[in-house]
């Protein structure tokens, strides 16, 4: 139960004065939500910058380009011309040292002769510009008397904003937020509000919303530091209650003799690599031990991933358990069956695949084949952990997070069975400052090496202004029996950001030069059609794949050996490196092709150089960290962590070792989370969303 403390801040927007059903729209999208956002997520949306108020100078001295605030006396209005709408509205006002204009475009001329009275003073602020010699301010941020000048706020945060949504109406609805933040008990311990000099919990939201200092709104200052703190306290906490609840005794172990795995590694096409061996080696050893596994397995794109859980469900199926593999995509699902089914057929395993696209009495015989112990691996999506798919002996529990699964569908999946252990795979590998942050305190297995036989991938960056010469690249490709993907960052003209090529226009201008060798697929379409199209490209019917990121993970065409990315300066550094992994998987030498549009930033040239100079994964992830000004680490949209919305890598990585060790000594001190400080730290998981942890308190 969500402690009632907290139901002010989990009050829809829509209660607030004047949020209606389209402000709602903007905010769904602005917060990231699927439904009306809360009062708790309008506020800790923070602002981006502020804007400087304080300047006060006469009209001589004030300098263009900055935002001033001038005491002036009006002197008379020169309304727009009747028929003439495009002739702006100009007010004339001075002081004693000069003169200014005050502009306004398609104004009602009621509206300004109210605002700014002939021969009244006032004090307007906005930005200042030089016009004809004469000082100007175009629409005037602000206008006030002198009664209200007191209320002006002279450092104002400007907030990340949605198109269609104005940032004063955001403002107030933040503003109206704070008024309605009840007092909250505090969560973090004396000593660790003491070494970090951390303010109150609701001083900081305050002091981030209404800055009375420039600095006020800086993530490496206090205010923003403590908001941080508690974002990355409450997942560390999530994970420590979990990871608690994983870790007890686990009762029969889940591993036999060898004799399934030696036959899945003697069908393999070729030899294991040898971290490969290491990770299987220690998945085997999690697995006779008397706790329960908990291990991340990291790899790169085409490390072998895929092998090694299925060792893992072989060394299961020896002890007669079964095992699960989730993905967070069809496609994904569908891939590591591809991997699998050959493989566990010669070993004897039996496999299916469940999916939403899996109905009626496919769907009913896969789940009565489940519950009778006649599977050893189902493979699926988010579709294994509905209510009916019920296992005979689940014993181990593969996740492929993706970043896309948190710890509610880890836990989903592991209630399946009993004692069931737990690998989680990561394809795009982590630093490890950040992997405590996604995955808590697991164990660890890297795959580093490419399996043998996989090419070196040629890289390249070219300007967008020799787009024919790589359509013409293209077009011997195609002659020489070679199959190109090429991505595009948007699906049509509707997604637009200026000038970005749509897929469907790419797809249109490449179909008439090359007829039917061209297919197009993109997240849009329905499953069916896309895997059409993809079984098309794989047998070489269609020489070109236009596609958009829906490629990114889990296709796989061995014959693929050149890859387009158009306005690759739009993509992270992950994601391109996850792009490029989709190439080089056959025996052909491939190349990769940046077309990128100039100017280029200075973190865009930093990507795309990082990008050319090399193919280690763990080593363009420890890049994408440091680069991330802009933000995509990991391959997410927001600046920030996947999963955070206030902590930044790049300023509180401190805090993140902190915050765990602060969750270990809460599990240790008070495991149940009982008495005070337990209510305040279950209000911080509630606040958060990570209240799917509080539930195994209760649980045995």
């Amino acid at each position: 139960m969500r402690p009632p403390l907290l139901n002010p801040l989990f009050a829809l927007v829509t209660s607030l004065p004047g949020v209606g059903p389209k402000q709602d729209k903007l905010l769904q999208f602005l917060l990231s939500r699927d439904e009306t956002p809360r009062l708790a997520d309008l506020l800790l949306h923070l602002p981006a910058s502020v804007i400087d108020r304080r300047a006060r100078p006469k009209i001589r001295d004030a300098v263009p380009g900055s935002v001033v605030t001038l005491e002036v006396t009006v002197d008379r209005h020169r309304p727009t011309p009747p028929g003439r709408s495009r002739v702006p509205y100009l007010v004339y006002a001075s002081d004693d040292t000069g003169d200014v204009v005050l502009t306004y475009f398609r104004a009602k001329a009621d509206y300004v002769e109210k605002l700014l009275p002939v021969g009244e003073k006032r004090y307007v602020s906005g930005t200042a510009q030089m016009y004809d010699g004469t000082l100007q301010i175009t629409h005037p941020d602000r206008v006030v008397t002198e009664a209200d000048l007191a209320k002006l706020s002279l450092i104002e945060p400007v907030y990340p904003l949605t198109e269609g949504l104005a940032l004063g109406s955001l403002r107030r609805a933040i503003a109206q937020a704070l008024l309605k933040l009840p007092a909250m008990p505090e969560w973090i311990s004396a000593g660790v509000l003491r070494r970090c000099k951390f303010p109150s919990w609701s001083e900081a939201l305050h002091r981030v919303h209404e800055p009375r200092e420039l600095t006020d709104i800086l993530p490496q200052q206090p205010y923003w530091s403590r908001l941080a703190f508690d974002e990355l306290l409450a997942g560390q906490l999530a994970l420590a209650l979990v990871r608690a609840q994983l870790r007890r005794p686990a009762g029969a172990r889940h591993t036999g003799d060898g004799h399934l795995r030696r036959k899945v590694i003697d069908a393999l096409p070729y030899a294991l690599t040898k971290s490969q061996q290491e990770a299987a080696a220690a998945i085997a050893d999690d697995l006779q031990k008397p706790l329960r596994m908990l291990r991340l397995l990291q790899g790169d794109v085409g490390s072998g991933k895929t092998v090694v859980a299925l060792l893992a469900a072989a060394a299961v199926a020896e002890a007669g358990k079964q095992s699960a593999i989730m993905a967070p995509t069809e496609i994904l699902a569908r891939q590591h069956i591809k991997t699998i089914a050959p493989l566990a057929e010669r070993a004897g395993l039996k496999v299916a695949i469940l999916t939403g696209r899996e109905k009626g009495k496919e769907r009913r015989e896969i789940l009565t084949k489940l519950e009778a112990g006649e599977l050893d691996l189902l493979v699926g999506t988010h579709a294994l952990i509905q209510d009916d798919v019920i296992f005979k002996s689940l014993a181990l529990a593969v996740v492929d997070e993706q970043h896309r699964f948190g710890v509610r569908e880890r836990l989903a999946l592991t209630q399946k069975g009993d004692a069931v252990d737990v690998l989680v795979l990561s394809a795009t590998p982590i630093p490890r400052t950040l992997v405590l942050t996604y995955f808590g305190d697991m164990d660890i297995s890297e795959l580093r090496e490419k399996p043998a036989g996989r090419q070196p991938i040629d890289t390249r960056a070219i300007p967008a202004n020799r787009l024919a010469e790589v359509i013409e690249a293209v077009g011997r490709a195609i002659k020489a029996k070679r199959r190109v993907y090429w991505i595009c960052p948007l699906v049509e003209e509707s997604d637009k950001i200026d000038n970005a090529t749509d897929a469907e226009q790419r797809f249109t201008s490449l179909q008439k030069r090359f007829g039917d060798k061209v297919g197009l697929v993109h997240g849009k379409l329905k499953g069916t059609e896309k895997d059409r199209v993809m079984a098309q490209f794989a047998s070489g019917e269609i020489s070109v794949l236009v596609a958009t990121t829906v490629v990114e993970v889990g296709v796989d065409v061995p014959a693929a050996s050149v890859m387009v990315i158009e306005n690759a300066e739009r993509f992270g550094l992950a994601q391109l490196h996850q792009l490029r992994g989709r190439i080089g998987r056959g025996s052909e030498a491939s190349t990769c092709i940046l077309l990128y549009r100039e100017p280029l930033s200075e973190t865009s040239k930093a990507r795309l150089s990082v990008i050319r100079e090399t193919t280690d994964g763990f080593r363009i992830a420890e890049e994408d960290l440091r680069l991330r000004g802009e933000g995509d680490v990991l391959g997410t949209r927001q600046s920030g962590m996947p999963g955070f919305r206030i902590a930044r890598p790049e300023f509180h990585a401190q805090l993140i070792a902190q915050a765990r060790d602060e969750a270990l000594r809460i599990m240790k001190d008070n495991p149940k989370l009982t008495g005070k400080q337990g209510d305040a730290l279950r209000a911080l998981l509630y606040l958060f969303e990570r209240d799917e942890a509080i539930p195994l308190l209760t649980a045995g």
